[in-house]
């Protein structure tokens, strides 16, 4: 298991590599930032937190399926339903075999306000310092949270974060990417076309994930990035 999600780390690496328009100083130092905080040594105080989103569509059956018989499994009919999208906010915890998921009807600035909050006030009520990677949605700011709550709630959440914005065109250094890809293929690989039946199954997986101590075995550090990205990386000016 933990060679095969050491494969994965790197698989999306390969995949988005093709997506990258140029490699240049900021998108270096944003990865090498990345990379530097998955190396340190775990810190309860200061946690490492990668977060992102995912739309999830709701998909119901037509008819009921035909339960499973002996040498037969259960069947369905090819018609499906659309009954709507729904929003799912997915925490991990870096170091620690911890995940969290959150499904909300939209994926809103709000909405990401919230969550952070409770990464804040729930989630890591003793830590002195949360630091964030996520990706650069345009919700994804501090600013959200002037937009949601009074300044001095906006504030004191913000004092306890601390963010880590991934390079453009690089999801795959947010170490939630590969947890996101384990959700849909462990738990939304089936139809389930009502928010509370997604809920229910997301928090079951969820439990027993945390339970059995699943977590990424991420193994693309900064030297690698060095080695494989070296040609790539933009060349130091020639000082006079």
């Amino acid at each position: 298991m933990r060679r095969r999600l050491a494969e994965n780390a790197l698989k999306p690496w390969r995949r988005d590599m093709w997506c990258i328009p140029q490699v240049d100083g900021t998108y270096v130092a944003r990865m090498e930032d990345v990379l530097d905080l998955y190396a340190e040594a775990p810190d309860p105080r200061r946690p490492v937190v990668c977060f992102d989103e995912s739309p999830t569509q709701l998909i119901g059956e037509v008819r009921l399926p035909i339960p499973a018989a002996p040498g037969q499994p259960e069947r369905y009919d090819y018609e499906y339903k659309r009954n709507g999208t729904v929003n799912r906010f997915v925490c991990l915890d870096a170091p620690r075999p911890w995940r969290h998921v959150t499904v909300t009807e939209r994926g809103t600035a709000q909405d990401y306000a919230y969550r952070m909050r409770d990464l804040v006030d729930v989630h890591y009520p003793e830590a002195d310092l949360i630091r964030v990677v996520q990706d650069n949605l345009s919700t994804h700011t501090p600013g959200a949270l002037y937009e949601t709550f009074p300044p001095e709630e906006a504030h004191r959440i913000l004092q306890r974060l601390e963010f880590h914005h991934t390079p453009k065109h690089a999801s795959w250094l947010n170490m939630v990417e590969i947890e996101i890809g384990v959700l849909r293929g462990q738990c939304l690989d089936r139809r389930i076309g009502e928010p509370e039946r997604l809920i229910a199954a997301i928090g079951a997986w969820e439990q027993a994930r945390n339970a059995g101590g699943a977590r990424i075995n991420w193994m693309f550090d900064t030297q690698r990035a060095r080695e494989k990205l070296g040609r790539a990386y933009p060349v130091p000016a020639n000082r006079s």
